[in-house]
């Protein structure tokens, strides 16, 4: 609205300053005319402000809010939705492009309104003279003709601008994951160089952005000036003819200034292309699907899990052909085979982070993709081989929820991991910044933040890092789990699949056999899997 209003007054000025013109003219009384202009030009500070404030105000609210949106959709995807960004890229969107792409509404606005006065300004003109009209739309034919090659050029390379910072953000943060290795190796320079090697093209995307503007600058500069000109030549002639007045003439060379002046839209327009850039940038994100829960409850069962014919894809490549299984409830079963076998797909799918292409998985006679997600997240719990800890303190990275000290604590000593947090300074209360930690210990705090799993606990390669007589205790605590529910673990040790119930022996997405360690053993291709 001050934006509309701003427009109207720029408008409307210059035919107030003409009338007052041909009032002295007139030698009439000048004054209602000059307190009108004051009014307005009063008018137009206070609307100037107004938008400069709701502008910022809009950007910001609109960044925060998208920023959201964009959080919830990464999260609510889950891991199979976002497999196909690099995490450097989706931060870089989330960040950088939320805020170009918050500019659209402004800039948008703002574009609006600075095409109004030289719209408006060409009606009023006619309405002056034709011939003034005709002078005037001819010189802004041609800016309106830069403006529109500016813009479309400008958003495909700021496009492709904002391409080239995510590739930049994902190769930052790929070497930011494995620091120790690229210290250890000694291959800080070359990484340096891997990651900045694409700085040559995001400065040549630059450069051809102010090339554009400065090219489309100059053209609105020359053409500006021309449309002033014919309109002053034309607008001389019809004075002199006694065909407008001399405060017609004032407003008409007015009116030609704010023509003029719409080659400075460049800048909005830039803007514009950065936000279109964003935009599109964002949507990719937006257009992720969330994973979709169903509405049933879990009935009373052992935990018996059931894969019905289960294909998993990789874009061509199988990661799990026809997989059958039908595994007893309470059982604790050990998943082995050499790597790329298909373990950690497996148990991702038994965990629902990964929904098949074909087939599906039953838990207790339910497919799991019409359960509740209370229902589901209650009774599956996963621990992983590099545990993300979330959360401020060690004790929030083990809760789950609400913090309940009671369940906290027989999660931890099941766990061992109560062993080292209780040597902690703050024990469960230290600050996670605060509390550096072995990758075994680290693997414990993910342990004991899937122990309250009700029904099936699914841990993949989840104590690779744990010292051997840890390991061993709490694979005792796992094989003679008291609440009978279902383990599924993922496993390359030989002591945990002797210590299973059941194996199931995946080779090359398919289930080689499936049957008790002792029975298997015998066989020198099952020994091989173990080295």
């Amino acid at each position: 609205m001050a934006a509309l209003v701003g427009s109207l007054i720029v408008l409307a000025l210059p035919t107030v300053l003409g009338k007052a013109v041909d009032a002295v003219v007139a030698q009439d009384s000048t004054g209602r005319w000059v307190l009108v202009a004051c009014g307005l030009i009063a008018l137009g500070v206070a609307c100037d402000l107004v938008e400069v404030l709701a502008g910022t105000a809009c950007v910001a609210g609109t960044t925060a809010w998208l920023r959201h949106r964009l959080v919830r959709q990464v999260l609510t995807s889950g891991p199979s939705g976002t497999r196909g960004f690099d995490t450097g890229d989706l931060v870089s969107r989330v960040s950088g492009n939320a805020t170009d792409a918050a500019q659209a509404g402004p800039a948008a606005v703002t574009a609006v309104a600075a095409a109004i006065p030289p719209i408006g300004s060409l009606v009023l003109l006619f309405l002056i003279d034709p011939w003034l009209a005709a002078a005037f739309l001819a010189g802004t034919a041609a800016v309106v003709v830069v403006l529109w090659a500016f813009t479309r050029r400008t958003a495909e390379i700021s496009l492709a601008y904002q391409q080239t910072q995510g590739r930049i953000a994902a190769a930052l943060t790929e070497a930011l994951a494995g620091i120790r290795t690229i210290v250890a190796a000694g291959t800080a320079e070359r990484e340096e160089r891997r990651i900045l090697r694409l700085l040559p093209q995001l400065h040549q995307h630059g450069l051809l952005t102010w090339q554009m503007l400065a090219r489309s600058g100059a053209q609105a500069a020359v053409i500006g000036p021309l449309v002033l000109i014919s309109v002053l030549a034309v607008g001389g002639v019809q004075l002199v003819n006694g065909r407008i007045t001399a405060g017609e003439y004032f407003a008409a060379v007015q009116y030609a200034v704010i023509g003029a002046g719409l080659g400075s839209l460049t800048g909005v327009l830039g803007e514009l292309a950065r936000a279109r850039g964003g935009i599109a940038r964002a949507a990719e994100v937006t257009a992720l699907q969330p994973v979709g829960y169903g509405t049933l409850p879990l009935p009373e069962g052992p935990g018996r899990l059931a894969l019905d014919g289960v294909t998993v894809l990789a874009g061509k490549k199988v990661l799990l052909d026809d997989v059958r299984l039908d595994l007893p409830g309470g059982a604790a079963v050990a998943v082995v085979g050499p790597s790329g076998a298909g373990k950690s797909v497996l148990a991702a799918v038994a965990g629902r982070l990964w929904d098949p292409d074909k087939g599906q998985v039953l838990l207790d006679g339910v497919p799991l993709h019409a359960l509740s997600k209370t229902a589901l997240r209650t009774a599956v719990k996963c621990a992983f081989e590099r545990p993300a800890l979330v959360g401020s303190t060690v004790g929030d990275a083990i809760s789950v929820g609400p913090l309940q000290p009671v369940r906290l604590l027989a999660s931890a000593r099941a766990t061992h991991a109560h062993d080292f947090v209780s040597r902690m300074p703050d024990g469960y209360g230290t600050p996670l910044a605060k509390a550096p930690m072995s990758g075994g210990e680290a693997q414990r705090l993910g342990l004991a933040r899937a122990w309250t799993a009700k029904r099936l606990l699914i841990l993949d390669d989840a104590t690779s890092s744990l010292d051997t007589a840890t390991e061993m205790q709490i694979s005792e605590t796992l094989m003679g789990d008291r609440r009978r529910r279902t383990r599924l673990i993922v496993t390359h040790r030989v002591a945990t699949a002797a210590r299973a119930d059941l194996v199931v022996w995946l080779e090359k997405g398919r289930v080689r056999a499936v049957g008790a360690h002792h029975d298997l053993w015998c066989r020198s291709e099952y020994r091989e899997v173990f080295g």
